[in-house]
């Protein structure tokens, strides 16, 4: 599985699922993902350090 904001891998064993209310799953490999995505309510394109900047290309 792939981080939800970030894009990177996973392994199994690690991470967090986050479900919200509306049965939305998110999955985060480390707690800076999660902050930008849930509290911060930042978008992943725009940010440098994401693999998603970068496919878009």
């Amino acid at each position: 599985m792939k981080c939800s904001f970030c894009k990177k891998d996973i392994k199994s064993g690690t991470g967090k699922m986050f479900v919200r209310n509306d049965g939305r799953i998110y999955w985060f490999d480390k707690k800076k993902c999660e902050k930008n995505l849930l509290k911060l309510k930042r978008r992943a394109v725009k940010l440098k350090w994401t693999r998603e900047k970068k496919e878009n290309k």
